[in-house]
């Protein structure tokens, strides 16, 4: 008998989300627009699933990106998210290595999980994935794992279970410790966003709310 004939149904990762592997995503930018405006910090961490089919953050990449030739640098976002691009501290790398660092270590990830394709979970996702595609397309990096339009929104699924919306309300009423003075740090935002959706998928469950129990809903019903 395979490993994975011994794990139950929804205790596997492929099977929660219906064979799409879940990747959380925060970005800091120069700016509002995609197309114009700079990609400056980028960061992911994927999941996995324990013996007892709970979710919890898994591998993490993070990068310093310096700003793509012509990128709009607006100084309202510099102010708001204290980036100073010019400050050799950084380490900035460039978008491709930036975006190349990102798929390589989503596909990996991806492969050993045995899902189909990836899907990015970000608060507010639409912004986030908004710049990841347009720096893929940019850069030109071939085989992106990301579904092109799908992503699973944490500030939609925090507003359904607490009635909040932002980030750090989110957290504080999932008992999860936000320190506001590291807020706007894409590695630190996305740390806290994993453990939020962590949390809700893990409480969902418990609740009985999702049928982790559940044998394969595709085999034969027994009699």
């Amino acid at each position: 008998m395979s490993e994975s004939a011994e794990i139950p149904y929804y205790h596997q990762l492929k099977n929660r989300f219906r064979g799409y592997f879940p990747v959380i995503i925060d970005v800091e930018t120069a700016g509002f627009n995609a197309q114009t405006d700079a990609l400056l910090e980028l960061a992911a961490i994927t999941l996995k699933m324990d013996e007892n089919g709970n979710l919890q953050p898994d591998q993490k990449c993070h990068f310093h990106i310096e700003p793509f030739a012509g990128a709009n640098i607006n100084p309202d976002s510099l102010k708001f998210n204290g980036i100073d691009i010019h400050n050799p501290l950084r380490g900035a790398v460039s978008e491709l290595d930036a975006i190349t660092g990102l798929f390589q270590m989503v596909r990996r990830a991806q492969k050993a999980a045995d899902c189909q394709r990836s899907i990015i979970v970000a608060h507010n996702a639409a912004f986030d994935q908004s710049f990841v595609m347009a720096a893929a397309e940019r850069t030109g990096v071939k085989r992106n794992p990301f579904h092109p339009f799908g992503m699973f929104d944490t500030a939609s699924l925090a507003g359904l279970m607490f009635g909040q919306t932002v980030l750090v309300k989110a957290c504080q009423a999932a008992h999860i410790p936000f320190d506001g003075k590291q807020a706007h740090s894409a590695l630190y935002d996305t740390e806290r966003t994993a453990e939020l959706f962590c949390y809700m998928v893990n409480h969902l469950k418990a609740l009985g709310g999702f049928p982790h129990l559940a044998e394969n809903p595709s085999a034969p019903e027994q009699e």
